[in-house]
């Protein structure tokens, strides 16, 4: 019997050696050490095409990723499918992930979101900074929070 598919994804985006960009690992390790049920973590440096098949079977899916972009501590926002305009298959958007997805497989999609955290720090070798560790706590909160709450009733 196949291994049942947790129906709620989460797919941390970065290079833990890039300071602030480890912000998307760094908050995926946090919720799989929290065990929680129904949900399943992933972690990569960049997205590629193969990360399409990750979502078969998904109801709901995070990409969490550093952002040097706004002044948020942290956003959660709606995805939608959108053909990536890079010469490869390496370093996909979100949006690329799921228009692979959707051209590969025919199914349809599961709610899927980006949680992008605040950076400001990304030259090889920083830390964590101290201002990114703050909107990592912020944007900690709000994952739990998307990931425990109760599934709206239908009308």
């Amino acid at each position: 019997m196949p291994a049942k598919i947790a129906p709620f994804l989460v797919i941390g985006i970065g290079n833990p050696s890039r300071g602030d960009d480890a912000l998307g690992p760094l908050l995926v390790e946090r919720i799989e050490a929290m065990e929680l049920p129904g949900v399943e973590c992933l972690t990569d440096f960049q997205l590629q095409v193969e990360h399409a098949l990750d979502l078969v079977g998904r109801e709901q899916v995070v990409f969490v990723d550093a952002t040097a972009a706004g002044e948020a501590r942290c956003t959660l926002a709606p995805v939608a499918p959108a053909r990536d305009a890079s010469a490869t298959t390496h370093a996909l958007s979100p949006a690329a992930v799921l228009d692979a997805y959707v051209r590969v497989t025919g199914l349809p999609l599961p709610a899927t979101h980006v949680l992008a955290i605040r950076g400001y720090a990304f030259e090889l070798g920083d830390g964590l900074s101290a201002g990114a560790a703050a909107n990592l706590e912020a944007a900690g909160r709000l994952l739990v929070g998307a990931l425990v709450a109760p599934a709206p009733v239908p009308a």
